[in-house]
């Protein structure tokens, strides 16, 4: 069992800058593959980034790829989310999600999921 907590959302201006974090509970952190997802409400979980359980490897979504930033930390079992040049259209609730299958973009393949934290960029 996993448990994910995430903080560090907030209003920011376009183009403004954020970092989320999503520390988690248990040893098995940092063996799995670890995501961010955000949602907005009405729409489905939309897959931003995941980094596999060394941090070696990482993948985005196009719409964030030389914006946003994933890293991990196993010593301290926290994954964060650079988040650069925001932009209105980022606005949503980003969660942290574990143990997918890396390189799947699809929420069905992550077993645990924190609550959400809600980034909103105004224009």
């Amino acid at each position: 069992q996993v448990q994910l907590v995430e903080s560090g959302g907030g209003l920011v201006q376009a183009g403004g800058s954020l970092r989320l974090s999503c520390a988690a509970s248990g040893d098995t952190f940092k063996r799995i593959t670890v995501a961010w997802f955000r949602q907005t409400p009405g729409e489905e979980r939309e897959f931003v980034a995941s980094i596999n359980w060394s941090g070696a490897e990482t993948y985005y979504t196009d719409s964030v790829k030389g914006r946003f930033t994933i890293s991990r930390d196993n010593a301290e079992n926290t994954m964060y989310l650079q988040m650069n040049s925001l932009k209105p259209e980022d606005t949503a609730v980003y969660l942290c999600a574990a143990g997918g299958l890396f390189g799947s973009s699809s929420s069905a393949s992550f077993a645990y999921w924190g609550q959400g934290t809600q980034v909103t960029v105004s224009s």
